[in-house]
């Protein structure tokens, strides 16, 4: 359903990124996937397979880098018109232990670089007929998530984002969502639990179980039950679901 479209997929080369890549050239796309590491971009299109799956190295917490990078994907494959800003950085610390440094690192990379990707996305976008921008925030940005205030603030600040462009572009033929994923069972998670682990004083298990049980159903979520919800938001049907945070959390959260 996506044959001869170009798609962008920041942070594509792992975890929900790679996964939401495989399914959109699964569908015909050809897709740039963008991270700061050459090795594992170049590995992730290898074992794809098919040349649907091209490496860009970007870091989008750098202005310049998102405007070349995206400008060269342009000019190498065609209008981006499906726009995918998932790259993300999920670390929790108390607001009277974040310094401005912290802070400024999430935010660059998470609202920030969000921020620049869909904007020269939109550059080329904006000359077709038909374009789709999907960012992955989270449950964070549904609600507070203890630990991490400067992560939720950055999550509620996509979907701001999110919805401000939904409203500026309506009746064209182009729609802004957002996919609200509970815990994902990546490496990310994998990193928390240390972290939580050294931070609580738990077992590694432990922590873990404290992820699980944030989401509804009692199970981590699968980077590609994450990938299926953006294919349905890029496939034929979605063009009325504009503006939306849809939660991936195995219930109402």
């Amino acid at each position: 359903m996506l044959e001869g479209r170009h798609a962008l997929v920041t942070g594509g080369g792992t975890g929900i990124g790679l996964a939401i890549a495989q399914a959109l050239a699964g569908q015909g796309a050809q897709v740039t996937i963008t991270g700061r590491r050459a090795e594992v971009l170049k590995d992730a299109a290898a074992q794809a397979g098919g040349g649907g799956l091209h490496p860009l190295v970007m870091d989008v917490t750098d202005e310049a880098q998102v405007a070349d990078g995206i400008a060269q994907a342009v000019q190498a494959r065609g209008p981006v018109q499906v726009c995918i800003p998932n790259a993300g950085i999920a670390e929790g610390r108390a607001l009277h232990k974040t310094d401005t440094a912290f802070w400024r690192r999430v935010m660059d990379t998470n609202l920030d670089g969000a921020f620049w990707t869909i904007r020269e996305s939109l550059h080329s976008m904006r000359g077709t007929g038909w374009g789709r921008v999907v960012a992955v925030a989270s449950i964070a940005g549904i609600r507070g998530l203890a630990g991490a205030s400067a992560y939720t603030a950055s999550k509620h600040g996509l979907i701001g984002l999110i919805r401000g462009l939904s409203e500026d572009y309506l009746g064209q033929p182009f729609t802004f969502n957002a996919v609200c994923p509970g815990y994902v069972d990546t490496e990310i998670v994998s990193r928390n639990a240390d972290a939580i682990s050294t931070r609580a004083g738990v077992s590694a298990d432990e922590a873990r179980a404290m992820m699980v049980a944030q989401n509804r159903h009692q199970r981590l979520i699968a980077p590609d039950e994450v990938a299926r919800a953006v294919l349905w938001l890029c496939g034929p049907g979605s063009d009325s679901v504009n503006g939306q945070a849809i939660e991936i959390a195995g219930g109402r959260v």
